[in-house]
């Protein structure tokens, strides 16, 4: 039986906030909590704007990861005042650090991402990040694939993806795509993984990161690179290419256009400069 809001300790309220989410947002959001917690050494009731804002002063690291932290603790009061553990939700006071949009320096070109393919040394870590690229998978997407989430469809074939926010969504690929990914199958069940770890579990975040970083070592290419990257460049390269803005979002599973909308400014086609005379040309 659910205890009162305002009887629930602070590890209740966490437990009752992440229930549901996906294992990521769990971890690193329960971290958050707690640290914010420790530093405060109070219920969340008793928390003033004083307490968050001295907290976010002391957070280390990337104007990324702060922002991350943030999101996490205004996402935490934000539930608090829907239970009514609190009456106010302070959350929304808490500014969140500013950051220069990156957006583009991770868009590959499509001559890179070519070379990332080619830099892979076998035939499971060619298809990951083929897949990564063509179907604009999440990596947590990528590593849950089982092969009943895989049907035929025409020439190539769909996939059922789970994806953020506990939503399923239909994303096709094409032929080449659709047949490399069969070659993997060999004996497979239906709940069997479709990317196989060397325990023969269903292959980790972690080592799908390090197939792609030691790729792009290989291929020469600068930069932190990550598989959200290839998402990055599966959604500027086919919008380049004359793909729909809602069909981009559709596939990619964002939550709104605009989020699709931002790949149109990371790598624009037109600029009003280019309309000015150069004497120097």
């Amino acid at each position: 039986m659910l205890n009162h809001p305002s009887t629930l300790t602070n590890d209740e309220l966490i437990d009752l906030w992440l229930h549901g989410k996906s294992a990521n947002t769990v971890d690193g959001y329960r971290r958050h909590a707690e640290r914010f917690f420790t530093n405060t050494n109070k219920h969340l009731k008793d928390c003033t704007l004083m307490d968050a804002q001295l907290w976010v002063m002391t957070l280390g690291g990337s104007e990324n990861s702060k922002r991350v932290a943030v999101g996490a603790l205004k996402s935490l009061f934000s539930f608090a005042k829907q239970l009514g553990v609190i009456e106010a939700n302070l959350g929304v006071l808490i500014k969140s650090p500013k950051a220069k949009n990156k957006l583009a320096e991770r868009i590959l070109t499509q001559e890179e991402v070519k070379s990332l393919m080619n830099s892979t040394t076998n035939a499971r870590d060619h298809a990951i990040i083929r897949l990564l690229y063509f179907a604009g998978l999440r990596v947590s997407e990528l590593c849950d694939l089982k092969w009943r989430d895989l049907k035929t469809s025409g020439d190539g074939g769909q996939i059922n993806v789970f994806g953020k926010g506990e939503k399923t969504r239909v994303v096709l690929v094409g032929a080449k795509m659709w047949q490399e990914i069969q070659q993997l199958k060999n004996n497979a069940r239906r709940d069997d993984p479709v990317f196989v770890s060397a325990k023969g579990g269903h292959l980790c975040r972690s080592m799908v990161f390090h197939i792609v970083k030691n790729a792009a070592h290989r291929a020469g290419i600068e930069g932190n690179v990550s598989p959200h990257w290839l998402r990055h460049s599966h959604a500027s390269h086919s919008i380049d290419r004359g793909a729909p803005i809602n069909l981009v979002q559709k596939t990619l599973g964002h939550s709104s256009v605009a989020i699709t909308e931002m790949y149109l400014h990371a790598r624009p086609t037109d600029s009003s400069g280019l309309y000015l005379l150069d004497d120097e040309e």
